[in-house]
């Protein structure tokens, strides 16, 4: 039988089967005396992944403690003891402090509970302290053994068949605070928490013409403190990475003035839990509310968001997180020799890596130094390339003035496609950099269309004020190509002299800049620069793993499904149909699978038949008659012409008859609108900087004879992420890996994943893609810096 089998796209390398296997056994655990949102998906990742390679999986309850304790705090986990768990915040199996694991006599206990149990691998989600108590364990397993034998507590036979302990770490903080992994599993969520928060403030901060200060967590790392500030368009934020300069109420109190001069009715300020200046000395919401209050005479007001940051419900980004984070986890604990070094799952782009545990411990025990010593830019730098990025950006949009001197460069934004959450933030980021270039700004209203038809006049800093959490697209949007008015939209290039163009939009945009490159052999005055920033909830433009508004979509979806599966509670037996946007692309029907928890997902990518249905509904059937009475089947909207999403709900329900009941839903354009993800706003911001600075240089290399002459290639490019940063390639070069009939790259990234859902949703044999299986990689010589070095 082939129930299940299927392949993770095209192109790839020979796959490993991972078929049921011996392989020991796997406890995963907590040690972490907070808890993070999204630590339940790497729970049940863990263990779905252990079972699936024939493994036992042992739960140990309430963290190093339970591992002491011993008894009922270590229980063998089932398949559907992590089911419906994916949507609940904390984590079920319990976390706590331990001061017994500090001892030796207590490790010597936990040691003692987990030979008796054949346990030999251990997988640790926690904080760097937690994290070092794993790799203490592991380092002293053999004396921890002799001991245990001397004292006639294990039998030589059990010595020897746990003669050595796999260590595998998984990072659970809200703060951002682990070196060398960009997003911690609980990051997102608590950014979408204060983001809430943040939203609702502004909103009577606004009616009211108040300052409000945000106090946000983060005692010893800024990342919650910056990303918000980023992704709020807050006047000033206060970070322990970054204390303020000399003088700073005097430099805050100028910014506060300049803002309401330029058209602002209120003002924002983000405070981390931990900021200090200078002198270390703590910098608190009372301080600077004070100082505004009285110095400004401004209404002030203060709020400190607290635990609320730690609760709710996990994000999309949070549970698929947690998901690859567990079964990467398991796979590498079957990978390890008793030579490999304790490592750490983490996230790098869109990669999984591996990371010397000790080394990531190491390095964020760096930052501290730095900052004790005074070395600000060096703490920065070790936090990663992620948080530098972003520091810069802030720093770019938050505190410099315009210059005095105007560039005589003018350049054009304009929104192609169809509206989604994130473009406006990468217009605001776009239009402020540009300002801050000297250069004049131009807005295009209505897509080509607006183009064409001379709808273009300058935009200002202050217009964009806000821009960063509203939807949709306020330049206004349409899918029209250029096409029939490339010569009136080249007249209105000379007419406006319009030096670049910035195109922010789906597959219409890359289309468009392809045009536009094309009729550069006929109309001189196309010979601009020109990039295109990809921003659909599709995510189908070449040249990007990732589009701005995709999350915000995801998250409508995720959350959505969770809803409807809710909706089922204590009724009978269910299966939900849900059919989710994207055209021929199948990302967020997949996305969405893994962080709903679905049973399949059906996508134009993987072409699926009437057999592979068949097998489905049997699958669901057997389901049916576990303790879990809801089943979930995504499908992508032009997944299969014959297949539609009717056809479907027709044939579960007739051949589910007497086990399971159907219903059908269509999402349709809730999944477009709705305020802008943290995410998506963060990533809009800093690809619409981006694209600015580089239009900038470009504008330089193409001055020739007086005036700005562009035709090469490489003049016309899209802005995309790729893997691990952001990059520029020729919208002509993109053409071979372009299927243009279904308006899809031929390569995708996220089909990698597909087995991933097939395997958490058990089924029997899942073919995995592992040609680009995650490698160890080390984080002291990617940094650079090392503990007192002064660079």
């Amino acid at each position: 039988s082939r129930k299940g089998q299927h392949s993770t796209g095209q192109n790839q390398q020979p796959d490993q089967l991972y078929a049921k296997q011996t392989c020991g056994t796997v406890s995963v655990m907590f040690k972490q005396p907070f808890c993070a949102t999204g630590m339940n998906a790497a729970v049940r990742a863990t263990v779905r992944m252990g079972i699936y390679t024939g493994a036992k999986v042992y739960f140990v309850h309430e963290g190093y403690q339970g591992l002491v304790d011993g008894g009922d705090n270590i229980k063998l986990a089932t398949w559907e003891s992590v089911s419906m768990m994916l949507h609940l915040g904390g984590t079920v199996i319990g976390s706590a402090r331990c001061m017994d694991f500090k001892e030796k006599w207590g490790r010597l206990k936990a040691a003692c509970n987990l030979v008796k149990l054949g346990i030999t691998n251990l997988c640790v989600i926690g904080g760097d302290g937690s994290l070092t108590g794993a790799n203490q364990f592991r380092t002293e397993w053999s004396e921890l053994l002799a001991d245990l034998r001397k004292g006639g507590k294990i039998s030589a036979e059990e010595a020897n068949r746990s003669s050595h302990l796999n260590i595998m770490g998984m990072v659970g903080s809200i703060d951002n605070d682990f070196c060398g992994t960009d997003m911690t599993i609980g990051t997102d969520s608590a950014l979408h928490r204060i983001i809430e928060v943040v939203d609702a403030i502004t909103t009577t901060a606004q009616s009211h013409q108040r300052t409000f200060i945000l106090e946000v967590m983060g005692r010893h790392c800024g990342y919650l403190a910056l990303v918000t500030a980023l992704a709020c368009g807050a006047d000033w934020v206060f970070i322990p990475e970054m204390p303020p300069e000399e003088n700073w109420e005097e430099h805050l109190c100028k910014r506060l003035i300049a803002q309401r001069g330029r058209g602002s009715r209120l003002n924002v300020i983000i405070l981390a839990e931990g900021a200090q200046d200078r002198n270390q000395k703590p910098i608190t919401c009372d301080q600077v509310k004070n100082l505004v209050s009285k110095k400004l005479g401004f209404d002030t007001r203060s709020t400190i968001l607290g635990h609320v940051q730690r609760g709710g419900t996990p994000s999309a980004f949070d549970r698929i997180l947690g998901s690859r984070m567990g079964v990467e986890a398991v796979m590498a604990l079957l990978e390890a020799t008793p030579e490999t070094p304790a490592c750490v799952v983490s996230l790098s782009g869109n990669m999984a890596v591996r990371l010397p545990l000790m080394e990531c411990v190491q390095v964020t025990k760096d930052v501290t130094v730095a900052m004790t010593e005074g070395r600000f830019e060096d703490a920065v730098k070790l936090r990663g390339k992620s948080f530098q990025n972003n520091w810069d950006t802030y720093k770019m949009l938050a505190h410099v003035t315009p210059p005095e001197m105007k560039s005589n460069i003018n350049i054009a934004i304009i929104n192609v496609g169809a509206p989604c959450a994130g473009m406006n933030a990468a217009v605001r980021a776009a239009v402020r950099v540009g300002i801050i270039q000297g250069h004049q700004m131009l807005a295009v209203h209505d897509g080509f269309d607006g183009l064409a038809n001379g709808q273009i006049e300058p935009i200002i800093w202050a217009q964009v004020g806000g821009w960063t959490g509203k939807g949709g697209s306020n330049l206004g949007t349409k899918r029209h190509l250029p096409g029939k008015n490339i010569e009136q939209i080249s007249l209105n290039i000379t007419k406006f002299n319009i030096h670049s163009l910035i195109i922010i939009g789906g597959f219409e945009a890359y289309l468009g800049g392809l045009e536009l490159v094309t009729a550069r052999e006929m109309y001189e005055e196309l010979c601009i620069p020109m990039v295109v920033i990809p921003a659909t909830v599709s995510n189908n433009v070449p040249g990007s793993d990732f589009s701005i508004g995709a999350d915000t979509a995801l998250n409508t979806i995720t959350m959505t499904c969770d809803r409807i599966k809710q909706s089922a509670a204590g009724t009978k037996r269910r299966v939900f149909i849900i059919e989710t946007m994207g055209g021929y692309c199948g990302y967020l029907a997949t996305m969405a699978g893994l962080s709903s928890g679905a049973d399949d997902a059906y996508i134009y990518e993987e072409p699926f038949h009437i057999r592979d249905l068949e097998l489905n509904v049997e699958h669901l059937i057997e389901k049916m008659k576990t303790s879990v009475k809801r089943g979930l089947i995504l499908r992508n909207s032009n997944a299969n012409e014959n297949y539609t999403t009717q056809f479907l709900y027709n044939l579960y329900s007739e051949e589910g008859k007497g086990t399971f009941d159907c219903r059908m839903n269509v999402l349709g354009h809730m999944q477009q609108g709705g305020t802008p993800s943290p995410f998506d706003r963060n990533f809009g911001t800093k690809m619409g900087s981006k694209s600015v600075l580089w239009l900038t240089n470009k504008l330089k290399e193409c001055y020739r004879h007086g005036r700005i002459f562009a035709n090469m290639p490489d003049s016309a490019c899209v802005l995309g992420m790729k893997k691990r940063s952001l990059v520029f390639q020729p919208l002509a070069s993109l053409k071979d890996d372009t299927d243009f009939e279904h308006r899809i790259p031929k390569t995708e990234w996220w089909l990698r994943l597909r087995p991933i859902l097939k395997i958490l949703a058990k089924y029997d044999t899942v073919e995995m893609d592992t040609s680009e299986v995650a490698a160890m990689e080390h984080v002291i010589k990617k940094t650079g810096l090392v503990k007192g070095d002064k660079m």
